[in-house]
């Protein structure tokens, strides 16, 4: 291999992308939650491994405590750990600071805000947060406060300087769950100091089809000659399969796994959720990073939880995404940042804000926003979209975690569009308490019986069969459950035939197949083709 030879990036080069040397999910980007997530979740696993490392050992190895706060290092590496806490508590001084500036609002509104005028309790609003929150009052005068979320990103509080990437070889599904274990560093991970939005991140994954030679890619890079051989390894000579972009009639979709779709047209192509696999050896068939266009016309993405807006798949992609569709921000809630603001904030452009019941043309077809009850714990939060895509007289319902908890709401829906062709809807109908995901942005811990009662749950087996039947469904696909082996890392999910979401969407399955309707639960991958259908104005 010489210095002038064209070279790709393997096909098993995975990537981290860390805020802090945490694995970066979407909590992590916007300043005050990223604050709140150092000081209510980062800096208290650290503490926690700390003092007790074989505490943590142990934990890890119970599957019954999959997904806990636990440090995956086996009991070892207890002073880097150290090292990264007092650099956190150091570097990030300011959101340490923010973090309590949040709590001490808080309190302050609950204390004061009594259903008089605000306007005199602006004064007492903390230094760090004045002129970022508007104080209000909802009808029934209980308090609280709006972030100005666009202001933030301007502000001392969002740091680009924490953002880094971390690449290294893949070879099997196996990885420690990452949102409670930070990323140390290690001979053989290379750890890019470049923040999200760099170009130099683009022109990176451009090397999985389009070869450079070592002299440019080292250029882009800026790595040291001490990480010459490392970056090597990651680099061939092979060029990858080239990719047919699918030209036959009608519309053809293919799973990915999880909540990931992609549908192709002649003209056109649609990426669901983006979260994929890389390619090596394995007893599951999957497609893979090479199984996708060279251009996406639009990715669209259903709400704001970390399997569902997947950096480590999204910067790879980014360079050949044309449009990202979101759904439209609320109004400033800490519980619910922005999507189109966390993107555009990390290099994303042509970033769409779709609202309920408002739909995008797109060529022979549209895109069709529409509303999305349940999985986030009873919390208001607005930042989710359903999407129904119509597209060469088909019909395409992408549901994702919805869950019917009123089924007037379908109702209303139907009336609306009619019926739907194809369905696709996510039924994880146990899902995690309220603290596992929002934990750290609450200022007052909830009772246990409370927190265990609200859940981030899907639709179950009556749920689900509602939806079918008012809409009058033709084909039912049971995906996001988080079943692929290579989705454990983040989403912590190991079921078995006793497992609820399995008996339930079982009964989904035999009910469908018992009336003719074709039914199947999603898993590893999957193809369908459906032909051209006649468009009626």
């Amino acid at each position: 291999m010489t210095n002038s030879d064209p070279l790709y990036l393997r096909p098993n080069v995975q990537l981290e992308p860390l805020v802090d040397q945490w694995y970066a999910w979407s909590h992590l980007i916007p300043p005050v939650t990223a604050a709140r997530n150092i000081t209510e979740r980062h800096l208290k696993i650290m503490d926690s491994y700390i003092n007790a490392p074989q505490v943590h050992a142990s934990a890890v190895k119970n599957p019954k405590m999959l997904g806990g706060p636990f440090i995956d290092y086996g009991g070892k590496r207890v002073d880097e750990i150290r090292a990264l806490r007092e650099r956190t508590i150091k570097e990030r001084a300011v959101l340490v600071q923010l973090s309590a500036a949040v709590s001490e609002l808080d309190a302050m509104l609950r204390t004061n805000a009594k259903g008089f005028s605000l306007q005199p309790l602006y004064a007492s609003v903390p230094e760090m947060l004045k002129g970022y929150v508007e104080l209000v009052y909802d009808l029934n005068s209980n308090p609280s406060f709006r972030l100005i979320e666009p202001l933030l990103y301007r502000s001392r509080y969002y740091d680009r300087s924490a953002q880094s990437l971390m690449l290294s070889l893949i070879q099997a599904d196996d990885r420690p769950f990452v949102l409670s274990t930070p990323r140390l560093e290690s001979s053989e991970a290379l750890h890019l100091r470049v923040p999200f939005g760099d170009e130099s991140v683009d022109r990176l994954f451009e090397l999985k089809y389009s070869p450079q030679p070592w002299t440019h890619i080292k250029d882009v890079l800026n790595t040291p000659e001490s990480a010459d051989a490392l970056l090597r390894s990651f680099l061939t000579a092979e060029a990858p399969p080239s990719y047919v972009r699918y030209n036959g009639p009608g519309v053809r979709w293919r799973y990915f796994g999880h909540a990931c779709i992609l549908i192709e047209t002649a003209n056109i192509s649609l990426l669901f959720d983006p979260v994929l696999s890389y390619t090596y050896d394995s007893h599951v068939s999957r497609y893979t990073y090479h199984d996708l266009p060279d251009s996406i016309d639009y990715v669209l993405i259903t709400h704001n939880h970390q399997d569902h807006v997947l950096f480590e798949t999204l910067l790879q992609l980014r360079h050949r995404v044309k449009n990202i569709i979101v759904p439209r921000a609320g109004a400033g809630a800490l519980q619910d940042p922005s999507i189109k603001l966390l993107l555009r904030n990390c290099g994303f452009k042509n970033v769409i804000e779709l609202e309920d019941m408002h739909s995008l043309d797109i060529e022979n077809g549209s895109v069709t926003g529409l509303p999305f009850f349940g999985e986030h714990a009873d919390l208001d939060i607005r930042t989710k979209l359903a999407y129904l895509v119509r597209l060469d007289g088909h019909s395409l319902l992408f549901a994702a975690d919805s869950c019917n908890i009123e089924p007037r709401l379908y109702e209303h829906v139907r009336a609306e569009v009619g019926e739907i062709e194809v369905l696709f809807l996510g039924m994880e109908c146990v899902g995690a308490p309220l603290t596992w995901l929002y934990g750290p942005l609450l200022t007052r811990k909830p009772e246990r019986a409370m927190d265990e009662s609200r859940r981030l749950n899907g639709s179950d087996y009556e749920q689900a069969i509602d939806i079918v039947n008012r809409f009058g469904c033709k084909e039912v696909y049971v995906y996001a459950m988080g079943q692929e082996p290579w989705l454990t890392f983040m989403m912590s999910l190991k079921y078995t035939e006793e497992s609820r979401p399995i008996v339930e969407s079982n009964r989904l399955i035999e009910e469908c197949r018992s009336r003719g309707i074709i039914t199947e639960r999603l898993f590893g991958e999957k193809e369908i083709l459906l032909e051209r259908q006649s468009v009626t104005a």
